[in-house]
């Protein structure tokens, strides 16, 4: 296991017509353990899955992507479910999350990483709960130096109650954070009077290296402290659905980081520019193609 991820899944509902439904596993963490684990790289995944029928499945689908499970517990309370509206450009989101089973992770003793593992990734909605936002701060916390931390925040303001105290959290997040990778959109929503550069610059007084920010179509870009920021372009691709698109290029950054050599003592800020133009090229192509179909749908390393 080279890269972990800790954070939520559960069934997303997608909108086929009015009213009408589709079910697909998901949730953002959940998305990036299959897209990494489609790219060839040993990967495990964190949280505690639900015993009904929902639950069943998305063990089903981890360990047929080739998800090393060994880490999820388990819990009678019901799974965690997602409604998805396509919008022009974007999804609108409600989440039926109260009280399922992944909301309430919270294992004794925390789990331990192995040694090999390089990435512990982190983040979204699985954030915004208790005990699970405690638990998995913890497993973060006790990791700290000894893997790269990787903070994918994914925000979901409507389901953000109390935006002041999210920020004082994301502060604390951000502390423990090595590369933070989050949208232009979810920059916006937590900080809608600041340029990227003015966040980039007050995110790395809390001891992140490395910064990434992804613009959807229009690419994205790399900000480290005291280095001028590379900006990437998107592919140009027939778009389908955008839903697990950030979620595949997190994955692929860190299997782009992986192939270049990046080991836990690794300063992501003093990686060459060129090493980081390929990793991002390699993720934003990965996002690329899992956006010419429906859902989230990863590509495998031969597609890329």
């Amino acid at each position: 296991m080279r890269i972990a991820i800790a954070g939520e899944a559960l069934i997303d509902f997608t909108s086929t017509g009015s009213m009408a439904f589709q079910g697909h596993c998901g949730g953002s963490p959940f998305n990036t353990a299959i897209a990494a684990a489609r790219l060839d790289q040993p990967t495990g995944f964190l949280t505690q899955l639900s015993a009904d029928m929902f639950g069943d499945e998305l063990l089903r689908y981890l360990r047929t992507n080739g998800v090393d499970t060994q880490f999820i517990t388990y819990d009678a309370a019901p799974s965690t479910v997602a409604f998805v509206e396509r919008l022009q450009g974007t999804n609108r989101y409600a989440f039926l999350a109260e009280g399922s089973a992944d909301s309430r992770y919270a294992p004794k003793p925390l789990p331990i990483l192995p040694d090999e593992t390089v990435f512990l990734q982190f983040g979204s909605i699985s954030l915004l709960a208790e005990p699970a936002a405690g638990t998995i701060a913890g497993i973060v916390r006790q990791h700290l130096g000894k893997k790269l931390i990787v903070f994918d925040p994914n925000i979901r303001i409507s389901l953000i109650t109390d935006l002041a105290a999210y920020r004082a959290k994301f502060a604390r997040w951000l502390a423990m954070t090595n590369l933070l990778k989050l949208s232009d959109e979810d920059m916006i929503q937590l900080e809608p009077e600041k340029s990227p550069e003015a966040c980039a610059a007050e995110w790395f007084q809390h001891g992140v290296r490395a910064i990434v920010v992804t613009r959807g179509p229009t690419g994205a870009t790399l900000y480290r402290h005291g280095k001028p920021p590379i900006d990437i372009p998107a592919p140009k691709v027939q778009v389908v659905d955008t839903i697990g698109a950030g979620d595949t290029f997190t994955a692929a950054m860190m299997v782009g980081l992986l192939e270049r050599g990046v080991v836990p003592k690794t300063d992501l800020a003093q990686l060459s520019d060129d090493q980081w133009r390929q990793t991002l090229d390699f993720a934003a192509a990965a996002a690329a193609i899992n956006c010419t179909r429906a859902g989230a749908n990863p590509p495998r390393r031969s597609e890329i």
